[in-house]
């Protein structure tokens, strides 16, 4: 199908730019060659023979983007939140991460985290592996099974992490080196990212060394910013002499538009950070429920956007409970009314518009042309049966969507496309 084309019809609803929802309830949408060509009232003659897939009663909105989150973590999501972000990595991600060097573990596991990524609404992530190589690329192999599009990091640490689960810096940059070259060429749809875990677990000599892997491979980067404040004080000890946490990664090369970078979180930046990432374009990955459940605040992100921090959201499991990026809209819109009440009243809560632009192509844009149905934009998708909700009431197509984000019900998913190509 997607090797010449096909046509959607359903209630068609998309963002272009934060500020509002466009959406028509009666509409086509048209791929060609895995390109969206444009949404229509009235289909061109042009494309009146290409086939078409009927989902007249149904939403059909762009697929979303999960910039942040810790697959091998997924086996304990919901359980543990009873402590903060050092102690919780400490006690209960740590230990779970180094059981991934047993071939079997990981398998199955990565069976599990796959599996539900794959029925969620998620169409492309940013992902976190573990410092396993064949661990790493056994997730990868399970993702490029699904038509998923991902980027997947090998985790770099020497510093600050048990002694079971710890590199030296040497270890850590040789086994990137394998890991990189295992993966070169073995995969279309998913591929290798470079990985410090965060400036406390990462010497400024394994940073500068990913910087070199950096320019070398081209690759983008992931990692951690200022998400607690037991962190940040630890960064600064570790860190002499850095304006903020993130001119630690900035000073070894590792921030960036191109190859792009994004960070995680963001929860205490201050003015002179938020600058910094703006400045270097740097992509923000906010993760609400994450921030909640292990007690470390809640992000401005109303600063990031006014300041030209391209922003999208993170499920971070296991910090998140669940895959689910409607989660994160609906938590990341509630987090943004708890910041203007209590923390800073002039900063306006987030618009459903706002987070749907986030989820879709905010995020999206980590990959490029990505997250919308404008013409020329890679053909994600998903389609959305909302009847399980009746209602009285007329609802417009932002409305049906607004109350699925509320619901965080991915069972409403009966239809889902990735560069043109159906997935189910």
């Amino acid at each position: 199908m997607s090797d010449t084309g096909f046509v959607l019809h359903g209630a068609v609803t998309w963002c272009e730019d934060p500020k509002s929802i466009r959406s028509f309830p009666d509409a086509y949408v048209v791929c060609v060659n895995g390109i969206c060509r444009g949404v229509y009232e009235e289909l061109p003659a042009e494309y009146a023979n290409l086939p078409q897939e009927d989902f007249w009663d149904k939403l059909i909105i762009p697929g979303m983007t999960d910039l942040h989150t810790h697959a091998p973590q997924y086996q304990f999501r919901g359980l543990h939140m009873d402590l903060e972000l050092m102690d919780w990595l400490e006690q209960y991600a740590f230990p779970e991460e180094a059981a991934y060097k047993r071939r079997l573990y990981a398998e199955r596991a990565y069976d599990l985290f796959v599996e539900e990524l794959y029925c969620g609404a998620t169409t492309r992530a940013v992902i976190f592996a573990t410092k396993h190589v064949g661990a790493t690329l056994r997730l990868m192999d399970l993702l490029e099974e699904t038509g998923l599009v991902t980027y997947v990091g090998k985790v770099n640490m020497d510093r600050n992490v048990p002694d079971y689960y710890c590199e030296t810096t040497e270890e850590s940059l040789a086994a990137t080196k394998k890991w990189l070259k295992k993966a070169e060429g073995r995969y279309e749809r998913t591929s290798p990212i470079l990985t410090p875990r965060f400036t406390p677990a990462c010497s400024r000599e394994l940073l500068a060394g990913l910087a070199e892997l950096r320019k070398e491979y081209r690759l983008p980067v992931q990692s951690h910013v200022s998400e607690s404040p037991q962190e940040i004080e630890l960064v600064r000890e570790l860190e002499k002499g850095i304006s903020c946490y993130a001119d630690s990664y900035d000073r070894c090369g590792l921030l960036g538009a191109e190859p792009k970078t994004v960070l995680a979180h963001g929860v205490w930046s201050d003015e002179t950070e938020i600058a910094l990432l703006a400045e270097r374009g740097v992509f923000l990955a906010h993760c609400p429920q994450s921030n909640w459940n292990v007690r470390s605040g809640i992000a401005p992100v109303r600063k990031f956007l006014d300041a030209g921090v391209p922003v999208g959201l993170g499920s971070d499991v296991a910090g998140g409970s669940t895959t689910s990026i409607f989660t994160a809209m609906k938590d990341a819109v509630q987090a943004s009314k708890m910041y203007w009440r209590y923390v800073c009243p002039d900063e306006a809560p987030l618009t459903l518009p706002e987070v749907f632009y986030m989820a879709t192509k905010g995020g999206g844009a980590f990959f490029g042309n990505v997250g919308s149905f404008e013409p020329g934009y890679e053909f994600d998708a998903v389609v959305l049966d909302d009847s399980a909700y009746p209602t009285m009431r007329e609802l417009t197509p932002a409305e049906r969507l607004e109350r699925l984000l509320y619901l965080s019900d991915d069972r409403a998913i009966v239809g889902k496309y990735v560069r043109g190509s159906r997935l189910y």
